[in-house]
This record gives C-alpha cells, sequence and structure tokens, in this order.
C-alpha cells in the first residue's frame, strides 16, 4: 500500500494531498521500464558469456570427455606403429631375406594419401586439428597395415616355394675343385687378356682342360644355348627363375638345347676356347634382377670351409682374366 503524501499550501496555511501529475507518473514507468530492460539485457549478456547453461555444461562436458578419448586413441595408435614398424622391419630383413626376396622401399609403405580435400569435410570445428591428424594417423596405419598383410602373402607362396627356390639358387662352382688348372680371375676390373686395358670382368674364369664337364648351379631351363653373343663364343644360359640367370661361356661343346629343363649338377657342356678367350676356360657368370653379381657368394654347397677361403682369396686377385 504506498504511503499518501502531503505538501503545506502557504495560501490557505493548511497541508493538501499532494497529487503527482498523469505525465510525470507515465515518464516514471517509462524510466523504470528502461533501466528494467537495461539492467536485464546486461544480465542476460553476462549470464551467456560467464555462465553455462545446463546444456552447455553438458556439450562442454562431452567436448572434454571427447578430447581426452582422441588423445588416448593418438597414445594407441602410436603404440600401433611402433609395432608395425618392428614388423615391417622384421618383414625387410629377416623374412623376405631368407627367400631372397626384396624389402619393399619405405617410399611404397609410407605414401601418404593423394587430395589436397581429403579432410576439408573435418575443417571449422573447435578441435578441427585433433580430429585431423588422428584420422591422418588412422588412414596411414591402415594402409601400412594393408601393404604388411600383402606382404606376408607374398612371403607364405615364398615359403610354400621354399624347396623350389633352394634347388634352383646357383650354389655350386660350374666345374668341379679337382678339375681346376691354375688360379681362378675373380669378378671385379682386371685387365683384359687380349685388349691389355683394364676393365670390367663380369663374372669368375675357371681354367680347366678341354672337354672338362661344365655343370649346372641350380636348377632351370636353358634360356639360350648358341654362340652369338659377341666374346661369349659357344654359351649357355639358364633362367632359374626367383630372378636368377646364370652364363656359362666359351665352351668346345654345348649339350643343351633352348627350353630344355636342367637339374644342379647336371652337365650341360665342355670347357673351351672359342669366343674371344686367351686359353681353355668357363667363363662364368651370375644374374639377379638383371644384375651381374659376385658369383663367390654362391659356392655354398660344393665346397669346404678351407676350399671356399682358398677360392675367395684366389679369385680376389689383381690379375689378368681369360676374356
Amino acid at each position: 500500500m504506498s504511503k499518501i503524501r502531503y505538501k503545506y499550501n502557504t495560501k490557505t496555511l493548511s497541508y493538501e494531498k499532494a497529487v503527482t501529475p498523469l505525465r510525470t507518473r507515465i515518464f516514471r514507468a517509462i524510466s523504470f521500464l528502461g533501466t528494467a530492460s537495461v539492467i536485464g539485457v546486461i544480465s542476460v549478456i553476462i549470464a551467456f558469456r560467464y555462465f553455462d547453461s545446463p546444456k552447455e555444461k553438458q556439450l562442454r562436458r562431452e567436448l572434454e570427455k571427447m578430447q581426452i578419448q582422441y588423445d588416448l586413441l593418438n597414445k594407441r595408435m602410436n603404440n600401433l606403429a611402433v609395432v608395425l614398424d618392428d614388423l615391417e622391419q622384421r618383414d625387410d630383413n629377416v623374412y623376405r631375406a631368407i627367400f631372397e626376396a626384396e624389402p619393399i622401399p619405405d617410399d611404397i609403405r609410407k605414401s601418404g594419401f593423394g587430395g589436397a580435400d581429403r579432410y576439408n569435410d573435418l575443417e571449422g570445428f573447435t578441435y578441427s586439428q585433433l580430429m585431423i591428424s588422428t584420422t591422418q594417423k588412422m588412414d596411414q596405419l591402415a594402409k601400412q597395415m594393408y601393404i604388411q598383410s600383402k606382404s606376408y602373402d607374398e612371403v607364405v607362396k615364398l615359403a610354400e616355394n621354399k624347396e623350389k627356390l633352394l634347388s634352383s639358387i646357383p650354389s655350386i662352382m660350374p666345374i668341379s675343385v679337382k678339375d681346376l688348372k691354375g688360379t681362378p680371375s675373380g669378378f671385379g676390373y682386371r685387365t683384359h687378356p687380349i685388349y691389355k686395358i683394364v676393365k670390367m670382368h663380369t663374372g669368375m674364369d675357371f681354367n680347366a682342360a678341354i672337354g672338362t664337364p661344365i655343370y649346372a648351379t641350380g636348377d632351370g631351363v636353358v634360356e639360350r644355348a648358341d654362340a652369338e653373343a659377341s666374346g661369349y663364343g659357344n654359351h649357355v644360359v639358364i633362367n632359374h627363375g626367383f630372378g636368377y640367370e646364370t652364363l656359362y661361356g666359351h665352351m668346345s661343346k654345348i649339350m643343351v638345347a633352348p627350353g630344355q629343363q636342367v637339374k644342379r649338377g647336371e652337365v650341360i657342356g665342355l670347357v673351351g676356347n672359342t669366343g674371344t678367350s686367351s686359353g681353355p676356360h668357363v667363363h662364368y657368370e651370375v644374374i639377379r634382377n638383371g644384375n651381374k653379381i659376385n658369383p663367390i657368394s654362391y659356392y655354398f654347397l660344393d665346397l669346404s670351409p678351407v676350399e671356399y677361403q682358398q677360392i675367395i682369396q684366389q679369385s680376389s686377385q689383381s690379375n689378368q682374366s681369360f676374356d
């Protein structure tokens, strides 16, 4: 109940009831409402700016929980990446090495994904960078695991062909140790016996008497048997599969034909002095994936440790080759 106010009238010398004009009352009401509105707006702004609604509090808790889960997921993926890297190292350096398979290059194992807009749908969020980096890691791990799975499939096939592989790899000398005459000329730069210049000798020369048997050093198929290649004279090339080939040059007689299946230790020809040759011998090459490599590493089946060391020492001398 509002208080009744009175004012003293100097003319009538008496107190009269004070009456507020309508205009004043309207002005006061408008001022009150305006002030209340301003205070209300300011209160709402402060409330929305500094105080979360129950729904906002719930969403904030969910975002914080999501960030924690992303962080945990990143740590788990980092651990998986370490394990996968160890599997890749074993695959390249143990499993594939056992079966003479080439390691998978890192640029294939860890190549990225194409397309600059691959992760555009994850842009524009509070935790966009976290989501993008996590998705990228997951994609990378998925690709590496796929490649590793395919590699193991290949290793399994190699293991199934292990017996064939072992019988195909060149692993004996092309002539018997007892038939050797003098010191073999090894792989590397040697003085050419005819041209008298130092040039790369891409095989090993084993000098022996004309007519000495020459043996296939591994199972395979005769790829060529002729005298058409320059310098080799009568020669035979055997394809052993698994990336291996062997060449036998300067024969006096070829005893196999192209397309013929041969076994390790089978006589394929006789020592001779045909082609660019300075004396009776067999020129022997090992070719791996198209590259001519030192045959010295492939005599492990028919030599004793002592004989093998002697062959290494003799072939490493910078002597003159026989072709």
